[in-house]
């Protein structure tokens, strides 16, 4: 027993002493002006924050997760192929493809889906 108790603050005093010596070798520094600002993602906290935002890309970022959310709803649905009724599927499965087209279509229509103008 008390072997186990030295051989467990022998391994925390060797941890105590790695950590404090990886922290003065480190060549990280705390007072980097990007880690001090308030933003860390490229944009500068002096300039106004109502900067122009792209509709095209709020658009394209809806357009990946209405996709994203129709397969997360076509898995299960192709998972019940083996215990439903092959007619009630095949209506189902169309009616909710078809509804995707429609709203592709929509999407085409409008010209959310393009990239040059």
């Amino acid at each position: 027993m008390k072997i186990l108790f030295f051989m467990s603050i022998i391994i925390l005093i060797i941890n105590f002493i790695l950590i404090i010596l990886l922290n003065l070798i480190s060549k990280k520094t705390f007072s980097d002006r990007e880690k001090s600002s308030p933003f860390e993602c490229g944009f500068d906290p002096k300039n106004s924050a109502r900067l122009p935002f792209s509709l095209q890309f709020f658009l394209i970022a809806v357009i990946f997760l209405i996709f994203d959310v129709e397969i997360t709803l076509l898995l299960p649905l192709i998972m019940t192929l083996k215990i439903s009724n092959f007619l009630n599927y095949s209506m189902i499965s169309l009616f909710f493809i078809l509804i995707l087209l429609i709203g592709l279509y929509h999407e085409w229509n409008q010209g959310a889906l393009e990239w040059a103008k």
